[in-house]
């Protein structure tokens, strides 16, 4: 009898699926022990601990990113936006000083004196050294370095044509006058508003800065009000249950809050009251002032080439360019300094802005003397009012760029102290907040477990 087949072995048993939990499943289960906690007084209190040792820090860490923001916005107004604006200023000074004192040069002859061409070459060189600052400081895709490009370019073709200028001038050519107007007109139609376009670039980045300096922190003081609120009803239900009237830790995290919230407004708001004093007492004057200096510089200018042109140049109806020019900027001239004298805030702001008045009025009455010595046709009697030693309208413009000079640096005095007055105001904030939050936290997670204690 043949042997029977052998049993077919037994399939192997489907492997039972372990159920892996979602992660909705972990999130409804961390909820579901979140509210099995909350139904007793112990997983409630470590609730409210946990929040409210969140909020502190929160608090202190929004403080300390804003303040710091607004610091260094601060800072920036007294280390580099403002510098840069004055450095600006400063270049424009010196590249139409350099003009005048080229035309004067001119205007004395052959032999041009040693002290104007010091002048000169001292113009140039503070002109050079400023825009190489200016540059080191200045992104190179911004506006300003756009106009600090073109100026380095443009300054050396200007030199070269005053030099040329010097030469014919030196072997008696009258080519030397064409070389000089057109050098002028280089300097007038091409660096000079680009000097000004320099300026009104990083004036405007001051005012940025100092915008972004005063403004109010106010997620801050919105966070910190919440934050003592909350503390403030932690405690009222600790003393509704207890019927203790203080939690030292709950105390103490309060006690820190209100600390960095009352530091937080206080000095802001000196901070903010110190950079508009800045504006309002420095950096207003310092612009208009500016603007006088740059408005005497031309007139300046002009006059000289009034004489070196001697009629060459003229305007659509037929009058004298320069003389017109001059008259212009003598003009804008005594509106900035009426300006500037409401501006001025004490007597040693007022006081050299009197005395420019005063020697604006001497110099438009030694112009008119010198201008009706030269239509009478004495040249040389019209040259020595304009380029004198005594009594020209060279030395009252010397006393007007004096006497601005002084306001100058009296109000860029009072803008620095004020400014640094505010910056100071916001030093310390961001670390103390910082600090005083975590001890807040540490608080109230100490007022907290006191309580919990009591549940052991």
């Amino acid at each position: 009898m043949p042997p029977s087949a052998p049993a077919a072995a037994a399939a192997p048993a489907a492997p039972v699926p372990v159920p892996v939990p979602s992660a909705r499943g972990a999130w409804a289960e961390g909820r579901a022990r979140l509210r099995a906690a909350a139904t007793t007084e112990p997983g409630r209190l470590q609730i409210i601990g946990a929040v409210l040792a969140l909020l502190v820090v929160v608090f202190g860490a929004v403080t300390a990113l804003e303040v710091a923001d607004r610091a260094a916005a601060a800072d920036d107004v007294v280390s580099r936006s403002q510098p840069l604006s004055a450095d600006a200023a400063d270049i424009y000074r010196s590249l139409a000083d350099a003009d005048t004192a080229a035309a004067s040069g001119f205007l004395a002859g052959a032999q041009e004196p040693a002290g104007v061409r010091e002048r000169y070459a001292s113009d140039i060189a503070t002109a050079s050294r400023l825009l190489v600052k200016a540059a080191a400081n200045t992104e190179g895709s911004s506006r300003s370095a756009r106009e600090i490009a073109a100026l380095n370019e443009a300054l050396p073709r200007y030199t070269g044509l005053v030099e040329r200028a010097r030469a014919a001038n030196r072997q008696g050519l009258p080519l030397g006058g064409a070389y000089l107007r057109y050098a002028n007109q280089q300097m007038t139609a091409e660096m000079l508003p680009a000097a000004e376009r320099l300026y009104a670039a990083e004036t405007a980045r001051l005012a940025r800065d100092d915008r972004d300096a005063r403004a109010w922190p106010s997620i801050s003081l919105a966070v910190g009000v919440v934050v003592i609120g909350a503390l403030a009803w932690a405690q009222r239900r600790t003393y509704l249950r207890t019927n203790r009237v203080l939690n030292q830790g709950l105390l103490a995290a309060t006690a820190a809050s209100v600390v960095v919230l009352l530091w937080l407004a206080a000095g802001h708001t000196i901070a903010r009251s110190q950079l508009a004093d800045a504006t309002r007492y420095g950096q207003d004057s310092l612009q208009v002032l500016n603007e006088a200096r740059i408005n005497s510089l031309k007139a300046r200018a002009n006059e000289n080439l009034t004489l070196v042109a001697r009629g060459a140049v003229l305007t659509e109806d037929g009058k004298d360019k320069y003389e017109t020019d001059y008259g212009t900027g003598m003009d804008r001239l005594g509106s900035a300094l009426a300006r500037a004298g409401r501006l001025a805030d004490d007597a040693p702001g007022r006081g050299p802005v009197q005395d420019a008045v005063q020697r604006v009025g001497e110099w438009r009455e030694r112009h008119a003397a010198a201008r009706a010595t030269d239509d009478a046709g004495d040249y040389e009697g019209a040259l020595a009012r304009v380029i004198g030693d005594e009594e020209s309208t060279g030395r009252s413009f010397d006393e007007v760029d004096a006497a601005l000079k002084q306001a100058l640096d009296h109000e860029q005095g009072e803008f620095t102290r004020a400014a640094e007055d505010g910056r100071g105001a916001l030093a310390g904030l961001p670390a103390g907040a910082a600090a005083l939050a975590v001890l807040g936290a540490v608080g109230a997670i100490m007022g907290i477990n006191r309580r919990l204690s009591e549940y052991r």
